[in-house]
């Protein structure tokens, strides 16, 4: 009988260490065992730039735009298209559709998760001034946030688990700010989509947002943005336990990386929704300390990190199947 129960023991923690998550010695937060594919994220952020820069009212994010909703749809999402005509700094009128994907899971609690997907039209910090009137590729400001999007939602398919669910919008006309060379003045200029959506948003499904700008470049690090920290500071701590938790803290060391003019204000502001940025800091880099590819045609399939959208995705799949 002594070696039976002696057995049925051993069994017993075979069943428990065969499960979905593992405790953290670092912070006992369940460790998630579900892995975010790297590789996956990297072909959708490859696939984004084979359309060309997706400026805005050009075929290229005519054509994206379209590739985009199909993947939402092909992972099971509801997807709306929501169509304005937005106004830029310089009076261009900008053909404008927000992306949002909803899960069609039933939840008490529900998570947002935002990108923007358009592509900037002027290369105004590249260190070569012939390039300023360049369209930018926007593999990392862009289509990286879009990217690891698309590969959770394909996770979130295949692994239903998750006792939240995720719904996913992709913001478009965030990058129509005025350029460094124009002498004209507007704060307003960017974050076009998300304003549009966020004074259209009634519902209070929410618990929380996150914005993803800039997830996939080369030595990247995401440090505390301050309207984060201003607006969301419980969410914020949240997803850099997470990051521990996953084995990515490197990534996101708890350090003030200043405020940045994005998607999360009118999310925060005007939908009321509390809502942080992941977004890249370079402290110390010169040219711009969003990172040396900023708004330069060097923003490139060449210069996106899988090891950086690794990170990031893993952060996430640990904060969601933790939830």
């Amino acid at each position: 009988m002594k070696g039976t129960i002696v057995i049925f023991l051993v069994l017993l923690c075979m069943m428990c260490s065969c499960g979905a998550a593992k405790k953290s010695q670092n912070d006992n937060q369940d460790i998630v065992k579900i892995e975010f594919d790297a590789d996956s994220a990297y072909a959708f952020c490859a696939a984004q730039c084979g359309f060309g820069p997706r400026t805005m009212n050009s075929e290229a994010h005519e054509r994206c735009g379209q590739w985009i909703v199909q993947q939402f749809q092909r992972f099971g999402y509801l997807v709306e298209q929501q169509h304005a005509d937005l106004k830029g700094y310089d009076g261009t009128i900008l053909k404008s559709t927000n992306i949002i994907a909803r899960n069609k899971k039933q939840a008490d609690s529900r998570l947002l998760i935002c990108a923007h997907w358009d592509a900037r039209p002027w290369a105004d910090n590249d260190p070569d001034s012939t390039n300023w009137h360049k369209p930018v590729m926007a593999a990392n400001d862009g289509a990286s946030g879009v990217a690891v999007m698309l590969e959770l939602a394909r996770q979130l398919q295949q692994h239903d688990s998750a006792r939240i669910a995720v719904d996913f919008i992709c913001f478009d006309a965030e990058d129509w700010g005025v350029p460094q060379w124009s002498d004209e003045v507007d704060g307003d200029s960017w974050a076009l989509g998300a304003q549009y959506w966020a004074t259209k948003y009634t519902g209070k499904e929410y618990q929380y947002a996150i914005l993803l700008d800039m997830v996939g470049g080369q030595g990247a690090k995401f440090y505390q943005e301050a309207f984060s920290m201003q607006y969301a500071r419980s969410i914020v701590e949240k997803v850099w336990s997470a990051a521990s938790a996953a084995g990515y803290g490197s990534f996101f060391p708890a350090m003030d990386g200043g405020g940045v003019t994005d998607d999360h204000l009118p999310v925060n502001e005007k939908a009321h929704i509390p809502c942080i940025d992941i977004i890249n800091h370079y402290p110390d880099c010169q040219q711009s300390s969003f990172g040396p590819t900023w708004h330069t045609v060097n923003d490139d399939m060449q210069h996106i990190d899988k090891n950086t959208l690794k990170a990031v995705g893993q952060t996430l799949t640990q904060l969601i199947y933790t939830e």
